[in-house]
């Protein structure tokens, strides 16, 4: 008997073609995506992709996985309660620095903190590029721009920093051009149990063509991992913004809840819920 045929990025795509704008790094976190899926063998009804809104939240209508597209800044809470409610699921939550660290940013605060076992993946561009261009949390205070002249004069946002301090179980940096080392760490990123994060470096070549240079100074993190929190907030105050690889993978016990057995037909419910 012939074994079966193992996976291939391939078959996580659906047959939508991506329309983000030619060069954005985004296309390569999707192959990413799909090649990680295919190295932990998972089978497209096994997975979730849940999104907000912005380019990268687009993620899930380019997956045959389960999906959801949901509203500006929500996407966490939704990955969340899936989980909790379908916890045989690999749940991983995609979005942008503007959904994820702006209207969503008490929402990132938090699913750290619950260390629920999902993955949540950031591809932070440190602009809102589905919006024409305006800064985001990320963005560097003097950027200068048409929507900003001379810059925001406002401390970035570290997603880093918060995850960490906020209680991630994994915590980790990576550069969408680098395909082999973003899909490895994506997959040690499902595999870890507990809430893990990583932030992909995605550059905006239309609204931030700068960052065509990225490529040029993301660079390997000169320490090894920790399972210290306190070592990784040390080594991480000396991170230049382009450090790539793991940060910290913890060792704290995920969130789980018991769910009741389910018995009975929905009509034998309906009594509790009459006013």
């Amino acid at each position: 008997m012939n074994a079966p045929a193992l996976p291939k990025a391939s078959d996580y795509k659906s047959e939508l073609k991506p329309v983000w704008c030619p060069g954005c790094g985004d296309y390569h976190v999707l192959l990413s995506l799909t090649k990680a899926f295919a190295a932990l063998k998972l089978r497209p009804e096994e997975i979730a992709v849940v999104s907000g809104i912005g380019c990268s939240s687009r993620i899930p209508a380019y997956t045959n996985c389960y999906g959801f597209h949901g509203v500006h800044g929500r996407a966490l809470p939704l990955g969340t309660g899936l989980k909790v409610a379908r916890p045989e699921l690999t749940v991983l939550v995609t979005g942008g620095d503007g959904d994820g660290f702006s209207i969503g940013g008490n929402h990132f605060l938090h699913a750290c903190r619950r260390n629920i076992d999902i993955t949540y993946v950031v591809m932070d561009n440190r602009v809102y590029g589905m919006t024409k261009g305006q800064p985001s949390p990320t963005t560097e205070p003097d950027w200068d721009s048409a929507l900003s002249p001379g810059g925001t004069g406002v401390r970035p946002f570290h997603p880093l920093v918060i995850a960490l301090a906020s209680g991630a179980n994994f915590v980790a940096r990576t550069f969408s051009g680098d395909i082999k080392g973003t899909t490895d760490t994506i997959v040690q990123a499902i595999n870890h149990p507990g809430f893990s994060f990583v932030e992909i470096l995605s550059p905006c070549v239309t609204f931030r063509p700068d960052q065509r240079g990225w490529k040029s100074v993301v660079h390997p993190a000169p320490v090894e991992p920790t399972d210290d929190a306190a070592r990784a907030a040390r080594r991480i105050m000396t991170d230049d913004g382009f450090n790539v690889g793991v940060l910290y993978r913890g060792s704290r016990e995920p969130y789980m809840v018991e769910r009741a057995k389910e018995t009975g037909e929905p009509a034998q419910f309906d009594g509790m819920f009459e006013i």
